[in-house]
């Protein structure tokens, strides 16, 4: 991470059950452990599966007065409803990571588009969908470099059950070879 000044306003989102606020209090945890200022909020629907969710993140190495995303600069999208709600919120020069296992049209925008079947690839490489939440925000973090890669595992490590740490963790390290064949 560079010395100048900055500020993400990240938000994570998609459906009840897919992890997002887990995601969400991770990348906050993985920013505090690189000593940054962080805010994180979340919301979701009356269902606590399948209704909406989503998790804001913004990260800062300054002070900054609105605990809030509203103008975001990564839109993580992993349902169609959520990429289709939050993407008019992505700033132009924003970048947009869309799980195209379940998001199948994206409106025309100049945002930098990221499209990978993120479910897809978690059920082949992992044998299960759940870490999909994990192994995206590896893949956002790697591609933006955010915090760091090695607060992100602690993050993982000290945040989740014994029992699924080993799976996570080789979610992250998917994630991030996935991003190092989209860096350039």
């Amino acid at each position: 991470m560079s010395k100048e000044t900055f500020k993400w306003e990240i938000r994570l989102s998609g459906s009840g059950g897919q992890g997002l606020i887990t995601a969400g209090i991770i990348l906050a945890r993985a920013a505090v452990l690189d000593k940054l200022l962080v805010t994180q909020t979340q919301s979701y629907g009356p269902e606590s599966r399948g209704g909406y969710s989503r998790a804001d993140v913004i990260i800062s190495n300054k002070e900054f007065y609105y605990p809030e995303a509203v103008n975001f600069d990564v839109l993580l999208s992993l349902t169609q409803d959520a990429c289709e709600a939050y993407a008019k919120n992505l700033k132009d020069s924003g970048i947009l990571i869309a799980d195209t296992t379940n998001v199948k049209n994206i409106v025309p925008m100049n945002a930098k588009i990221y499209e990978l079947p993120l479910t897809e690839i978690a059920m082949e490489k992992l044998g299960t969908i759940l870490p999909t939440n994990i192994l995206s925000l590896a893949f956002l973090v790697k591609i933006t470099g955010v915090v760091s890669e090695s607060s992100l595992k602690k993050a993982v490590s000290d945040s989740l059950k014994p029992q699924f740490k080993n799976l996570n963790l080789k979610a992250i390290k998917i994630g991030f070879e996935l991003a190092n064949r989209y860096k350039k």
